[in-house]
């Protein structure tokens, strides 16, 4: 239990500001054209499931013609069971849709994503009686990481992701398939400005850890327990420079080997659990 600030932390934050401001048929037409950049577009067996299982709306599932074992029969049961309407198409057109051959034989178009405002990510936490743990990243373009790194945050407990707007991908479906379901679950907020969003977060009493390679502070030597947000820097330039000057602290992880960096959805996997380590040990 914290008796007094914690290291690299200092008092002074206004107490008073902690509040949480059919049948299966065979298609015949041609559709429009899709690609694996949509955000309307879900595929691979495990993330089309957990699609269906969160409730959010289906309007037509594409499954490759013959494809009637393993967990495509669960996928078509549950997609007749929520009224969504199942295509039979060919490998070749599926292949075309998502630009890729790991489509796994299904394929959905959904309604846009519905991202989330900061404070109700802060209401999830208030929500499930727990001190707030968020992910920041100031710019992220690789989809293939950000899904990692949705998955990992989903695994980990945190409450919410924050991107930004502009410099950050959004929820394609290369993030869905390699996110294996998981932004289903996590609440992911896109803002104008990243540093506008710290100075929110830090108004309400949430501390930040922002990882700079360059940070004295070793991240397992720094305290991360309690009200967090765990910055991560673009993938090419790290945090910018206003994004560093917000942050209550920068730390860096340990490189013992000859390359001096981590991939950002590796860094982000130890940056979080250890955070998780902290909390369950209470150091």
């Amino acid at each position: 239990m914290k008796n007094s600030a914690p290291k690299g932390k200092t008092t002074g934050r206004n107490p008073a500001r902690n509040k949480p401001a059919k049948a299966v048929r065979s298609e015949n037409r041609r559709d429009s054209q899709k690609n694996e950049d949509a955000e309307n577009m879900v595929y691979g067996r495990n993330s089309v499931m957990e699609t269906i299982r969160s409730g959010r709306t289906i309007d037509k599932l594409f499954v490759q013609k013959g494809e009637r074992e393993g967990s495509v029969v669960r996928v078509i049961a549950m997609a007749k069971e929520n009224g969504i309407t199942v295509v039979e198409a060919e490998k070749a057109k599926l292949d075309s849709m998502t630009r890729s051959s790991s489509h796994q034989g299904v394929v959905a178009i959904t309604t846009d994503f519905s991202y989330c405002e900061p404070e109700d990510i802060l209401a999830y936490a208030e929500e499930k009686g727990e001190k707030p743990f968020i992910l920041l990243i100031d710019g992220i373009n690789d989809p293939r990481n950000l899904g990692a790194i949705i998955r990992t945050a989903d695994a980990a407990g945190v409450h919410g992701i924050i991107l930004p707007k502009r410099g950050a991908c959004g929820l394609t479906a290369t993030v869905y398939k390699t996110a294996a379901g998981a932004c289903e679950y996590m609440k992911i907020a896109r803002v104008v400005n990243i540093s506008a969003a710290i100075e929110f977060l830090k108004e309400n009493n949430i501390w930040i850890y922002g990882t700079d390679g360059e940070a004295e502070s070793d991240i397992y030597a720094t305290d991360l327990t309690g009200a967090a947000a765990i910055v991560l820097g673009d993938e090419g330039t790290g945090l910018s420079r206003l994004v560093k000057e917000r942050c209550d602290r920068l730390v860096s992880i340990p490189m013992a080997g000859n390359i001096t960096s981590l991939n950002i959805s590796v860094a982000a996997g130890v940056a979080m659990y250890e955070k998780v380590r902290q909390d369950r040990h209470k150091i």
